[in-house]
């Protein structure tokens, strides 16, 4: 019940060698929000543009842009709309092992812990505060480099990634973040989502999990998240055809079952709600 060392997000970023990758995104023209989770690898979000919304763990806080949220591994994170605004950003996301091995001096004193969750990291940077600068410099280098890919340029990437990484651990007070008992227990309501999204999914079932009655736990869950269990798996199950409508050419009917919907009508209307778009609309790039 309280292990979480499986509640993570399972997505390959990079090449298997070298697992790094910048991607843009904008919500909601790509999608209304990334729902409340939590990986394995580091994850920087820089703000290009607009407004949104980022929750760092379990506080909603209003993104702007030139806004750099850091969310270590183990960190619960996710991203929204605004009413009436739009936020583009930029992902940055690498595994920590791509910075050393097991037999480094730095890899011992200093990503170990981080992996591990025993050392805490700034969550949010703000123009003009702090190592702000410092840190930009670093990110405008690596989307440079990323960009131009010249030859040896894994190696500036991965040295760009140390720097960034050792102006952030000075940055630290060094404290590993705050995990609770509720924290814990949401990981593992999340990860059941994750698992078992495409398939019949009862709040009395997310219940048990956590172990409570259904009262209970809608309760607790809207508390922890700001938004009904319901909520929530529509929204990652919508998500998650979002995707698969992009990257396949499975039909609308395939995607709705394989997603978690049996009633192709109902998608049809809940997927527009979310998106403004027909499934097939939104395919086709209308």
């Amino acid at each position: 019940m309280e292990d979480t060392a499986a509640l993570q997000e399972n997505k390959r970023h990079g090449e298997r060698w070298f697992p790094f990758d910048i991607y843009p995104c904008t919500i909601p023209k790509d999608f209304p929000q990334v729902a409340l989770h939590w990986q394995n690898s580091m994850e920087l979000v820089f703000v290009k543009k607009g407004m949104g919304m980022v929750q760092v763990g379990l506080e909603p806080v209003t993104a702007r842009a030139g806004d750099i949220f850091v969310f270590a591994p183990g960190i619960l994170h996710g991203l929204g709309q605004l009413p009436g605004e739009s936020m583009e950003y930029e992902n940055i996301i690498f595994e920590v092992e791509l910075l050393g091995g097991a037999n480094d001096l730095c890899y011992q004193r200093y990503l170990v812990p981080l992996q591990s969750g025993r050392l805490s990291l700034p969550p949010r940077l703000t123009p003009g505060k702090g190592i702000y600068d410092r840190v930009l410099e670093d990110l405008e280098q690596l989307e440079r480099v990323n960009r131009d890919r010249g030859l040896g340029y894994e190696l500036q990437v991965k040295g760009l990634l140390l720097c960034l990484l050792s102006a952030l651990i000075a940055q630290s007070d060094g404290l590993p973040p705050v995990e609770n008992g509720d924290t814990r227990r949401l990981k593992t309501v999340l990860q059941y989502v994750t698992d078992h999204f495409s398939e019949n999914l009862p709040v009395a079932e997310a219940a048990a999990v956590c172990q409570c009655s259904p009262s209970h736990f809608m309760r607790w869950f809207r508390q922890m998240t700001g938004q009904s269990f319901t909520g929530y798996l529509n929204a990652w199950r919508l998500n998650a055809a979002a995707e698969a409508l992009r990257a396949t050419e499975d039909t609308v009917l395939a995607v709705a079952e394989r997603t978690g919907f049996k009633n192709l009508s109902y998608f049809n209307r809940a997927f527009k709600a979310r998106f403004g778009q027909t499934p097939s609309e939104y395919r086709s790039g209308g």
